[in-house]
């Protein structure tokens, strides 16, 4: 594996909308994300990708690109990226955008010009079919519920595909006018002095056709989306040539968001020369998930957050780098999943941000996280924006779960839960906005906050600036950073420990991942110097450390 310029760094993962207004409109923007970057550079922050930013009606929160050559008035102006993108390197911090491909919205250009003539050029650009019986030509459900079939506009006779919502039609990834498009956009974007991309959903670009039937799986009488992209083949031959023809003349910073990838494609997905620079582990996210929905989904254990990074770590191991994700704007909030109920608190939240942050792979932080920030409680559905949320809540209802059921449901996975506003202070809206804030903030920012947080030197804040300042150490970089990974003591309940190890060093994280204290054994005649503890004190005995309740440790071992 060859070393890359990224591989040191930490990344930053910002959800415009939420993190800083600067005009007072309840709406985060990027003159409000400039106001910030020497916050984010003291908290180590090197790589900030930003959700998206283009012009968009918003259907799903930026997702849904009209314009992918400007800035949504919301956010700023194309003057402001130039600005984010030159103030950023004058910090050493390279800025990366979502790069969303496998679909537009439906006000975009190309779209109006395919309603307008669905047998022309643009018509070409996206999946339009006739309609059969009033029907489409297949029985795939959308990711957000509902077939992925809608009347074209203006031609009832005819259709067109998304797996995403209905104002996100997919485009044509076989014809190979349209790549170009997509290529033309990405090379006129790092031009201009971006690193990088952060790439949405990816895999769906590669349909199986002719379109047919799955079986049918809900009651509904549809099958989930799922089923034609396990049988996709090919996806390959797309990326590939994304990489040759935009991405690698630039050396280009790219980490894709890759779902059900199979084992033997990791070389050509993350190897030397791959498709991507990394892409994100995601075994933990999708553990104990349910084609049949939340309602049906389970939680997960500390061992089971332990086997599934571990799972990961070895089956990565030398093919390439890994991104290591707690959450992100898609997932609810990583002390709320991850740590057992009732036992988030500084000490736990420590905990977790020490066993993530050190495997191997480049660490993400989510915006909110280092604070500790946690999952927010919606007293009824109509307190959600999400639509992700909302179709989980009505799939709920109708498999038989009671109203408050189904909420529970979306309390524990909705994707709200990361985009409620940044918390900076302790006074009106979180000192996120002036203005009354696009999306409710969590009641509990009096007590999680930027501010406060900054004036104690025990906060969950502090503890994220010595972790990314220990993984940039010269003295340990070697190891942290591009050193093997050795589980330690996997087969005990409760623990999560692992070794770092380079020729010159070996390293220890272990973390007593439950609220009794416990005795955990060194490796054999193992003297060690302390490098990070989450507590005041590390407790020797002579079967081995004695640790607190969600206590970690990361030692140096003495050879």
């Amino acid at each position: 594996m060859k070393k890359q310029w990224w591989h040191g760094k930490c990344a930053y993962q910002i959800y415009p909308k939420s993190f800083c207004d600067s005009n007072g409109d309840g709406i985060g923007d990027l003159q409000g994300i400039i106001s910030k970057l020497d916050y984010l550079k003291d908290l180590g922050a090197d790589i900030l990708w930003l959700s998206p930013i283009y012009v968009s009606p918003l259907a799903d929160q930026g997702y849904d690109i009209a314009d992918y050559y400007n800035i949504d008035p919301r956010f700023g102006t194309l003057a402001d990226m130039d600005e984010l993108i030159a103030e950023a390197k004058k910090r050493d911090m390279d800025i990366v955008m979502d790069l969303v491909v496998n679909h537009c919205s439906d006000e975009h250009e190309w779209f109006r010009k395919a309603c307008e003539d669905p047998d022309g050029q643009y018509g070409k650009y996206f999946y339009i079919e006739d309609m059969k019986d009033g029907k489409g030509p297949c029985n795939w459900r959308s990711y957000f519920g509902g077939p992925v079939w809608e009347p074209l506009p203006g031609h009832p006779d005819k259709c067109y595909l998304h797996v995403f919502h209905k104002k996100q039609p997919d485009l044509n990834w076989e014809n190979p006018k349209l790549r170009e498009e997509i290529y033309t956009m990405i090379r006129w974007w790092l031009d201009r002095g971006l690193a990088g991309f952060r790439i949405d959903a990816i895999l769906n670009i590669k349909k199986v056709l002719p379109f047919k039937d799955y079986p049918v799986d809900r009651e509904d009488g549809l099958s989930s989306v799922h089923n034609m992209l396990h049988e996709a083949k090919g996806v390959g031959d797309f990326l590939g040539e994304m990489r040759d023809r935009a991405f690698a003349p630039y050396d280009a910073f790219t980490v894709g968001e890759v779902f059900d990838e199979k084992e033997e494609d990791l070389p050509a997905f993350i190897g030397d020369g791959g498709y991507f620079s990394s892409m994100f582990d995601f075994a933990e996210t999708v553990f104990g998930s349910s084609e049949n929905g939340w309602q049906d989904a389970g939680g997960i254990t500390p061992d089971q957050y332990r086997d599934c990074v571990f799972a990961t770590q070895k089956k990565v191991d030398q093919i390439g780098f890994i991104s290591n994700i707690i959450e992100n704007h898609d997932e609810p909030r990583g002390v709320s999943r991850y740590i057992p109920e009732g036992d988030a608190c500084p000490a736990s939240k420590k905990m977790l941000a020490t066993v993530y942050f050190l495997v191997k792979g480049l660490p993400w932080i989510y915006q909110g996280q280092e604070l500790g920030m946690e999952n927010v409680h919606f007293s009824s559905i109509e307190e959600v924006d999400d639509i992700s949320s909302i179709d989980n809540y009505r799939v709920a209802i109708e498999a038989g779960a009671t109203p408050e059921e189904a909420l529970d449901a979306v309390r524990r996975f909705s994707r709200d839960n990361a985009r409620t506003p940044f918390q900076w202070t302790a006074g009106e809206n979180a000192g996120f906005t002036t203005g009354t804030p696009w999306l409710r903030v969590n009641p509990n920012y009096t007590e999680i906050n930027q501010a406060d947080e900054a004036k104690d030197p025990d906060s969950v804040l502090h503890y994220y600036r010595r972790l990314t300042r220990l993984r940039k150490d010269p003295a340990y970089a070697e190891t942290l950073v591009w050193g093997g990974f050795t589980p330690w003591l996997q087969d005990r309940p409760g623990v999560m420990a692992y070794l770092r190890t380079s020729e010159k060093q070996t390293i220890l994280v272990m973390a007593n991942y439950q609220r009794e204290p416990q005795v955990l054994p060194l490796p054999e005649n193992s003297g060690y110097k302390v490098l990070l503890n989450n507590y005041s004190s590390v407790k020797e005995t002579p079967e081995g450390l004695a640790l607190e309740g969600y206590q970690a440790v990361v030692l140096e071992l003495e050879k």
